[in-house]
């Protein structure tokens, strides 16, 4: 979406939807890696991550020199989320991250859970939910 597409477009959330939070952490999160802003990435990671999943993605970043969120060194140009599954007390969500534009895009795609019941993000990992 551009600025000019923004009338054509709406957005909505609820803080009681762990489908929303997701989206809201990868938006939030991706534009404060863009922008620089250390301190608040790892803010938000501490707000929307579990514990265990951040001593884990810390070890991932090690051995991978990347940021484990994005499984990049670099910063994507546009993020989707898009509901799975749920089951177990989990939900399952597939996060698609687009890299560059236009026809040469590429992009990569991420599994990710949620807790439903602390709404947290407690696992991310390579390749669609569920595949």
């Amino acid at each position: 979406m551009t600025d000019t597409d923004a009338g054509t477009v709406t957005r909505s959330g609820s803080p009681d939807s762990a489908l929303d939070r997701v989206a809201d952490f990868y938006g939030a999160y991706i534009d404060a890696v863009a922008d620089g802003t250390d301190d608040l990435s790892e803010q938000l990671r501490a707000h929307y991550l579990t514990e265990d999943l951040r001593r884990r993605l810390a070890a991932w970043e090690e051995a991978n020199h990347a940021d484990g969120v994005l499984r990049a060194q670099d910063v994507p140009t546009a993020w989707e989320v898009r509901y799975h599954d749920s089951g177990a007390g989990h939900l399952f969500t597939t996060v698609t991250l687009t890299w560059g534009s236009g026809p040469d895009a590429g992009h990569t795609v991420l599994a990710v859970q949620s807790d439903l019941a602390t709404k947290l993000v407690s696992d991310i990992e390579d390749g669609a939910a569920g595949s």
